[in-house]
């Protein structure tokens, strides 16, 4: 495991920093940036506040490119929002590929403080 994996939880996450479009049918449209990702779900800093519970539309871009998935969110801690993805198999499968990916590309780069 590398630096930035969180063992406490059912799914490493891994640095990515993009920007972030989320669409929230009781806030309109939100801009941020993500900040780690795992299988299940996406982490990222926003300035206005988002509906706990409430399930969003996330637009993004991961190395391979842009994708749309849906998410609730469920956790904030001040502008740091924790969303779990709710989406069809075929995306998830998307976000596998590049959790794995992302693994292998932050292994080379980030020392392992075990």
């Amino acid at each position: 495991m590398n630096a930035y994996t969180v063992e406490a939880r059912g799914h490493p996450r891994f640095k990515l920093e993009v920007d972030i479009w989320i669409n929230s049918r009781t806030c309109g449209r939100l801009k941020g940036r993500t900040v780690d990702i795992s299988e299940s779900g996406i982490a990222a800093m926003l300035t206005l506040e988002a509906p706990l519970g409430e399930i969003l539309e996330l637009d993004f871009t991961l190395p391979s490119g842009p994708v749309m998935i849906f998410a609730a969110a469920r956790q904030r801690n001040a502008f740091r929002y924790g969303f779990e993805f709710v989406d069809t198999e075929s995306v998830h499968e998307l976000i596998r590929r590049t959790c794995r990916d992302l693994a292998v590309d932050q292994s080379l780069f980030l020392p392992d403080i075990q």
